[in-house]
């Protein structure tokens, strides 16, 4: 069966209500239920608990205390790099931006203006740079961290569609990363320019939150945080956000001589800290 017909139902789906009460539910102590329910969850999608600076399943509260865990200090040792992979997960796509146009998928594209919010001004620093969608399954750590260093410039939350972002839906719905919610953090260093990291919301993500803001309220139109009058920094390899349940991460960088990692390939699993580009 095609993908554009598997994905069919997710446009009846009552997506944001899902969400909601998915939210709801993994937010709420639920003494042995919630015990139990992770419990079932590291058995079934093989979580390494001994990563995890809290190992005993007992003592997280809530789900969400559980899928935003903290790891040790050495679980996730930071290549030398300009650029470090920020996450957990799997590369959905990887290379270089086509003027403005960012592959999704076979037959599927979307612009940098499109997922930046529409700014085209931002989005013409990125023509012919580099872009990168990693995705993040539900047993995959779930905390993003800084590629490179970099001073924050704007943040941009950009209301949007709740369809999954797995890979066959990344395959079937048009403009996907640039059609789903979505919170566009800008940043600047001295050796890349400007450069951008995009969380991506997603059916059942019950929020995103990034470490200078925390949770962001989901209502409303487009909002804008500027931070330029601030001194905002994060060192590369520091925690920047997180999901509470898997989504995606979209990067964009800036046109230069960088090269992806040979070993990099669509589909394969990506480490926290591994080298992504040199």
């Amino acid at each position: 069966m095609p993908d554009r017909f598997k994905v069919l139902p997710q446009y009846l789906m009552p997506k944001r209500a899902m969400t909601r009460l998915a939210g709801r539910i993994a937010s709420k102590p639920r003494g042995a239920m919630t015990t139990a329910t992770i419990r079932r969850f590291v058995a079934r999608y093989g979580v390494n608990m001994a990563e995890a600076v809290e190992p005993n399943i007992t003592a997280y509260a809530t789900f969400n205390d559980f899928f935003t865990r903290a790891l040790k200090p050495d679980a996730r040792p930071l290549a030398e790099a300009p650029l470090i992979c920020p996450v957990d997960g799997a590369i959905s796509q990887f290379g270089r931006i086509q003027g403005h146009q960012i592959f999704q998928a076979k037959g599927q594209q979307f612009t940098t203006t499109a997922l930046v919010g529409g700014d085209a001004q931002l989005a013409a620093r990125f023509q012919d740079g580099l872009f990168a969608n990693l995705y993040l399954s539900p047993k995959d750590y779930h905390r993003i961290h800084m590629p490179a260093a970099g001073r924050l410039l704007r943040m941009v939350h950009v209301p949007g569609e709740l369809f999954s972002v797995n890979p066959t839906t990344a395959r079937g719905v048009p403009g996907l990363f640039a059609r789903n919610e979505r919170v566009v953090c800008v940043f600047e260093n001295d050796t890349l320019g400007t450069w951008v990291l995009v969380l991506v919301g997603a059916t059942i993500v019950g929020s995103m939150a990034t470490v200078w803001h925390g949770v962001i309220n989901r209502r409303g139109p487009v909002r804008e945080w500027n931070y330029q009058d601030q001194d905002v920094r994060l060192a590369q390899g520091d925690e920047m956000g997180r999901f509470l349940l898997g989504s995606t991460v979209v990067m964009l960088f800036e046109k230069s001589g960088l090269q992806f990692n040979p070993a990099w390939q669509p589909g394969g699993a990506i480490r926290m800290g591994e080298w992504m580009a040199r």
